[in-house]
């Protein structure tokens, strides 16, 4: 019971958090799908996808993504947490969040820059685009199935 409230209560953070924002929590920098995709082949910044295993399993991720969930254990904090061992600890690490559309990784890119990470940007066209672009998806850009989702 405990690992299903925790990440309710994150969803929860960031449904306010949009709804506060104006529907939109793009609170930081954004890039392109295409800039993204260039500047994560050329290990230029690290690229996280934020989705849901399930929809990692749906529509494949990005070859070089990381993938983490921003729904974890110990909601918002735990999200922090796991981004924060991917980089090693190196808040400085340029990093660029990926979700569907933009919005949740504007959240999450949100909660890094309050944790202190400071070259953090979001896709915010997403995987399957939005208002801001296209997205990955029908761009043509990359993908690759997730074998271990």
């Amino acid at each position: 019971m405990h690992q299903f409230k925790l990440p309710w209560l994150f969803a929860l953070w960031v449904a306010a958090t949009l709804l506060l924002s104006g529907c939109s929590a793009q609170a930081g920098p954004t890039i392109s799908a295409p800039e993204a995709q260039q500047a994560s082949a050329e290990q230029r910044l690290t690229l996280i996808d934020v989705r849901t295993p399930a929809e990692w399993r749906q529509t494949g991720v990005a070859p070089s993504a990381l993938l983490i969930d921003m729904n974890q254990p110990g909601g918002k904090q735990g999200f922090v947490q796991r981004v924060l061992q991917a980089v090693q600890g190196d808040k400085t690490t340029p990093i660029a969040l990926i979700c569907r559309t933009g919005n949740r990784s504007g959240a999450t890119q949100q909660a890094l820059l309050e944790a202190g990470f400071t070259q953090v940007v979001n896709v915010s066209e997403g995987m399957a685009g939005s208002r801001a672009g296209p997205g990955w998806l029908r761009r043509g850009l990359p993908v690759e199935a997730c074998t271990n989702c």
